[in-house]
Formats: C-alpha cells, sequence, structure tokens
C-alpha cells in the first residue's frame, strides 16, 4: 500500500530513530525523532511505546501540521504536539529530536544551561546550551518553551525533563542530540575535577563563525 509520504523519507526517519539507543540516548521505548517531508510538508514520527529494535518504516505516523494522522496505524508519540508546534513556528526546522539522555538530564535536573568550556560546544550551538523552565508535557507549552530560550541553538534543555533538538534536517539534529550529551558527559567531569573557564564570548562567536564556514565540505556543512 503506497503511503503519504515516500518510502525514502520515511526510512530516513526510521533511521534516525533507531540511531537514538545506538547512540545511547534514550532507553525503553523514550525518546523520539520527527522530520518535515520537504515534497509534502506533512510530519512523521515514532509511534507512541513501540520498541525501537521491532520498529519498522510502516509504524511511523504521517500527520499534518494540525495534527490530523493522514496515514499510519498506530497512535503517535506523546510530545506529538510539542514537534507540530516547533514546525508552525519556524519553517527552517525539518527536524526534531527529543531524548532523556543521562548526563544532560543531570544539567537540566539543576535548571542549568551548560556553559561553553569546550571548542566544541561553541562549534554546534554558538554559546551555552540553554535550558528552559519546567513545561508541562502532551501540549504547546514545551515547544513554547524551547522557542522562548533557545534562540538559534540547535539543542535546548528542558528542566526536570530532557533535551530538544532541532535544526534543518535529520543528519544536523542528529549530530545536536549526540553532541549534546557528550558535551553534557565532560562538562560534568570538568566540574568534578576542579573549576572549569569558560570560554570568551567573543571567541565563542568567532569559533561558532568559522566553524560553520569552513567545517565539512561545502554543502553537507
Amino acid at each position: 500500500m503506497s503511503r503519504a509520504v515516500a518510502q525514502s523519507f520515511l526510512d530516513q526517519v526510521l533511521a534516525a530513530n533507531v540511531a537514538l539507543p545506538r547512540h545511547g540516548l534514550v532507553v525503553g521505548t523514550s525518546g523520539n525523532a520527527s522530520a518535515r517531508d520537504p515534497d509534502t510538508g506533512l510530519v512523521a514520527i515514532k509511534p507512541s511505546g513501540v520498541p525501537y529494535a521491532s520498529m519498522t518504516a510502516d509504524d511511523l505516523v504521517v500527520l499534518d501540521l494540525d495534527g490530523t494522522v493522514v496515514d499510519g496505524r498506530l497512535s503517535p508519540s506523546a510530545d506529538t504536539a510539542t514537534h507540530l508546534y516547533l514546525y508552525r513556528e519556524r519553517a527552517d526546522i525539518g527536524a526534531v529530536i527529543h531524548t532523556h539522555s543521562t548526563h544532560a538530564l543531570a544539567w537540566a535536573a539543576n535548571h542549568e544551561p551548560i556553559p561553553v568550556y569546550f571548542t566544541s560546544i561553541a562549534d554546534t550551538f554558538g554559546g551555552p546550551v540553554p535550558c528552559g523552565g519546567y513545561a508541562t508535557i502532551g501540549g504547546e507549552q514545551i515547544g513554547a518553551e524551547i522557542l522562548r530560550v533557545g534562540g538559534r541553538s540547535p539543542a535546548v534543555l528542558l528542566a526536570n525533563h530532557g533535551v530538544f533538538c532541532l535544526a534543518a534536517d535529520l543528519s544536523r539534529t542528529l549530530h545536536a542530540a549526540v553532541t549534546v550529551e557528550e558535551v553534557a558527559h565532560a562538562a560534568l567531569l570538568a566540574r568534578m575535577l576542579g573549576h572549569p573557564r569558560e570560554i570568551p564570548a567573543e571567541e565563542v562567536a568567532r569559533q561558532h563563525a568559522f566553524h560553520a564556514e569552513h567545517y565539512g565540505q561545502g554543502d553537507d556543512r
């Protein structure tokens, strides 16, 4: 049976979802990845409560931006309202990933952004990884809080909850999700060892711009 979006698009969304446990960013059935199809504007997202190991592209749920299911036999993620809110509010967002990765969650529990202790934070996030306040799960409040505090950072911590990553495509969004957990872990170790120093703001800006302009092979940056 044909789907409302191309099979290749569904395969990409599936691959992003199953990458989450592979990178140690989720356990059990927690977390989710979604993407906006550039051809139709529809969104494909992980179904609620389905184990990653057994998930197939046929399990993904396809919705319009108002939340109407247009394709799929399962219920979508409980975080669907947050994903759709972000897509409606920001036309530049092509993918959203939500995790409860361990070390990032530790910072979120303290309601504390991750400081720019490393050049990798400057490169990817352009400043401290912001932390928003607590917001109720299941509605648009989380999405509004992400946009309130996030600026143009591709990752935002949500107090007592976890991490939301958002970027132009699945590759960039997954990179942000992996990187935020890596730097959260390293920053925690740095704090345990002593008194880490933050990179000055002007050097953060310079480093972020340099990375954007010179890293990678042109179109893949």
